[in-house]
């Protein structure tokens, strides 16, 4: 399974890693990114990740401006959204 990270917190980063890892060790983290410029940059340029977790609050601005930033690619749709807070 393929998982993106959006998250600004380098230990917060590291802690989602390795709970990923223990859950399954076939989890690939294809990249964990901090800003919404990047997040918007790398899901422009990257095929979807299976799974996607992002923090609302990033350093440069809400994780919801991503969504408004961004047109995904038709492949990013799933039938079956979700959305967890912490």
């Amino acid at each position: 399974m393929n998982i993106l990270i959006v998250e600004d917190e380098t230990a917060a980063v590291a802690r989602m890693r390795k709970m990923l890892v223990e859950i399954d060790p076939t989890i690939n983290v294809v990249a964990d990114v901090a800003t919404v410029q990047e997040a918007v940059e790398w899901i422009a340029a990257n095929p979807a990740p299976d799974l996607a977790f992002f923090d609302v609050q990033l350093a440069d601005g809400e994780s919801f401006a991503i969504f408004r930033s961004v047109e995904p690619p038709s492949r990013w749709y799933s039938s079956q959204p979700s959305m967890s807070t912490h």
